[in-house]
């Protein structure tokens, strides 16, 4: 590469169609960063492209041909320096004894496979890069079990020890690797999907005054990502203070 494109400030960020990973496109395209805004939903992309000068790419980061045809079109446009894994998310809350089999399979699909396929296939360009980043957006889910988490505990955990490999692995190749574990995040979308209707979700957060934000958890990816780069924010744990531990939460009302 150049070394115009050596030092420049590109990213692609999946997940990127709601939540916390339009907030990351937002967040650093804000910086001035140039953003490839992928998620599977090419309408909201296409209007988060349209606010904010991201290049939107629909694709399903689980699938190979996707993945492919995401690299050769990130390669045409100059390539990144930055990848940053959110894509992801749970589905269902039962335990382990009535496990539904679906859900954890998606869940280990769109968490684990999916951030190995993304990483797997941009390792070449970020070494390539000189000072490369991966940032994997995992959970405190990552961290400590509870009962009805058996599944996204599974696959965030999957997902923690695949970032602590990568870490060592790469490291010879001058590339960061980063997590950052969120807990109680509101967002329009997760525990909605992870429930299945508004009134389960509205429950997640009832009572609790100031649960994070989409836009809280983008503004630590943005700051770790844009360090120099001789400094790596290994792992970052990010709470509300009303959240002490996965298991304490204080509700009021």
């Amino acid at each position: 590469m150049t070394d115009d494109l050596q030092h420049s400030k590109a990213a692609l960020v999946t997940g990127a169609s709601t939540g916390i990973g339009e907030a990351t496109v937002r967040a650093l395209r804000a910086e001035g960063w140039t953003v490839f805004a992928v998620a599977r939903r090419e309408d909201r992309l296409a209007s988060l492209a349209a606010e904010t000068g991201a290049v939107a790419v629909p694709a399903d980061i689980a699938e190979d041909d996707d993945v492919s045809r995401l690299v050769e079109k990130v390669t045409a446009a100059g390539g990144i320096d930055t990848l940053i894994n959110i894509a992801g998310g749970a589905r269902g809350a039962d335990r382990v004894a009535e496990a539904s089999t679906a859900d954890w399979e998606w869940m280990y699909r769109v968490n684990v496979l999916g951030t190995m396929k993304l990483t797997r296939a941009f390792l070449p360009m970020l070494r390539a890069n000189g000072e490369g980043t991966v940032l994997n957006l995992t959970s405190t889910a990552a961290i400590a079990a509870y009962e009805g988490g058996g599944g996204y505990n599974a696959a965030k955990f999957a997902q923690h020890a695949l970032t602590n490999a990568l870490r060592l692995e790469e490291v010879e190749n001058n590339i960061r690797v980063i997590e950052v574990a969120p807990g109680l995040v509101q967002t329009e979308e997760f525990a909605l999907n992870r429930l299945g209707s508004e009134q389960a979700a509205d429950k997640v957060y009832e009572g609790v005054e100031k649960p994070l934000t989409a836009g809280d958890v983008a503004d630590v990816v943005r700051y770790a990502v844009s360090v120099p780069h001789h400094v790596n924010l290994d792992e970052i744990v990010i709470r509300p203070v009303a959240q002490a531990a996965n298991h304490k939460l204080i509700r009021k009302g």
